[in-house]
């Protein structure tokens, strides 16, 4: 049992190795910007090459303008996004505006309401005083003569 213990971590050891020293190279090759253009034909010539080197230049000047029209393509995304949401903030405004316009009518109405109650509660008073109404204990008003 321990012979295959020690035999299972040693496969262990070494393929961690051997695939550490595949993605070292990986990454290498990756970050190499001066690599050599992939190519499916097998047997290229020292003109094809050299050809390829001069549109190679091309290639990058096609690719760096296809990048400048993405970025422009993305800021025009972005400037819409902007203008929508500027949009929205000022529909937001106004509807603030608008509850707000409509709150302080309620409170008007609320405060105006709250003096005809008070009026009414003077007048139901002063009559009671002079005699004029009772009013008994379940709420019923009773006028007198």
């Amino acid at each position: 049992m321990k012979k295959q213990l020690t035999a299972f971590i040693a496969a262990i050891f070494i393929t961690l190795c051997i695939a550490l020293g595949i993605f070292a190279i990986s990454g290498v090759a990756f970050a190499n910007s001066n690599g050599v253009q992939a190519s499916n034909v097998p047997g290229q010539s020292a003109s094809t090459t050299a050809s390829q080197g001069a549109s190679t230049d091309v290639n990058a000047s096609n690719v760096v303008s296809q990048v400048q029209v993405q970025q422009q393509q993305q800021i025009q995304q972005l400037q819409s996004l902007v203008a929508q949401y500027q949009q929205r903030d000022q529909q937001y405004q106004q509807r603030e505006q608008q509850y707000q316009t409509q709150l302080s009518q309620a409170t008007t109405q609320a405060a105006q309401a709250q003096q005809q109650l008070q009026q009414y509660q003077a007048l139901v008073g002063a009559l009671q005083q002079r005699g004029i109404i009772t009013i008994s204990s379940d709420g019923q008003v009773y006028i007198n003569r």
